[in-house]
Parts: C-alpha cells; sequence; structure tokens
C-alpha cells in the first residue's frame, strides 16, 4: 500500500506546503496513523480517496499550528521590542522587581514557577518531581501568575519572556 501511494501522495502534499519536508511529514504522519487505526476502517471506502482526504486534513491542523505559533512569537517580539526600547533604567527596576516578586511568592507556589519558567518542566513533569497531581501544579501557577499580575502589571509577561526566554514547551501557557 505504502508503495503504491507513497510518491503521489507527497507530491500532493508537496502542492499544498511548497516544502519537501514537511511534505513528507505530513504523508508519513497520515500512514502512521492509518497504520494504528486499522482495525477501525471501514473496508467499503475508497482507500486513495481516504489517503488523500488525510493528507489535507493533516496539512490543515498543521497549518493551523503553526499559524498560531506565529502569531504568538510575533506578539512576543513586539512586546519584547516595545519593552527593550523604553528607558534602560526603567527596565532595570522593573526587571529588579520581578524578581524581587518572584522570590516573595510562597515557597511550593516559587517551585513550581521556576521549574516551569526557568527550566522549562511541563507540569506533568513538575507534578512528578514534586509528588503532587496535575491539578496542584496548575493552581499553583495561577496563583503565582495572579500574585505577580497585582504586583507588577501588564508588562509582566514581557519581562518574564525577558529573563526566562523562549522555551516552546511552556510559553504558550502565559
Amino acid at each position: 500500500m505504502v508503495e503504491i501511494y507513497y510518491k503521489n501522495l507527497c507530491n500532493y502534499a508537496y502542492n499544498l506546503t511548497k516544502d519537501d519536508f514537511k511534505s513528507e511529514d505530513i504523508v508519513q504522519n497520515v500512514i502512521v496513523k492509518l497504520w494504528q487505526h486499522r482495525k477501525k476502517l471501514n473496508p467499503n471506502i475508497s482507500l486513495k480517496n481516504y489517503l488523500y482526504k488525510s493528507v489535507y486534513n493533516e496539512f490543515v491542523d498543521q497549518y493551523r499550528k503553526e499559524t498560531a505559533v506565529t502569531a504568538l512569537e510575533k506578539k512576543y517580539f513586539e512586546g519584547l521590542n516595545s519593552f527593550i526600547e523604553t528607558h534602560d533604567e526603567d527596565n532595570k527596576s522593573l526587571m529588579a522587581l520581578l524578581e524581587k516578586e518572584i522570590a516573595g511568592l510562597p515557597n511550593k507556589c516559587k517551585e513550581t514557577f521556576l521549574l516551569s519558567k526557568k527550566e522549562g518542566l511541563t507540569y506533568t513533569e513538575i507534578a512528578e518531581y514534586q509528588k503532587v497531581s496535575v491539578n496542584t501544579v496548575e493552581k499553583q501557577m495561577v496563583k503565582a501568575f495572579a500574585i505577580l499580575r497585582k504586583k507588577i502589571g501588564e508588562k509582566m509577561h514581557t519581562m518574564l519572556f525577558v529573563l526566562f526566554g523562549i522555551k516552546r514547551r511552556t510559553y504558550l501557557r502565559l
């Protein structure tokens, strides 16, 4: 099956993406999903049509994810630029305030926050490390952000970005 359709599916995906690597990834993802769900497939459907539709759907899913991440990254870079363009002394005092407020968080809250933002751990990894539930980690992060937002205000996210940088796994939670 793979030998029959692979090249044509890659060509179709390339027409959608204009990228050889992305097109191959899309087709490989479709083939893996097809294999994983092979027992659920209806034997009466056209496999060729199913594969082409699956490639298209996978392209759309990847495009949506990339667009969302790109828009978010753009927002952070715009915020970072405006933050950096303000007076340097203001930045230094705001950063000092942020570091002071992080240090002043309740102990578990501070530990959870730093594991997420400084170390780049996921909520699941933090929960395993602290031997608590993921829900507890989420509550600690909400608490930390609420405290910091109340003390620092609107520039908090940009300052966190400058202080800890982008960590793809965690910055979407800001």
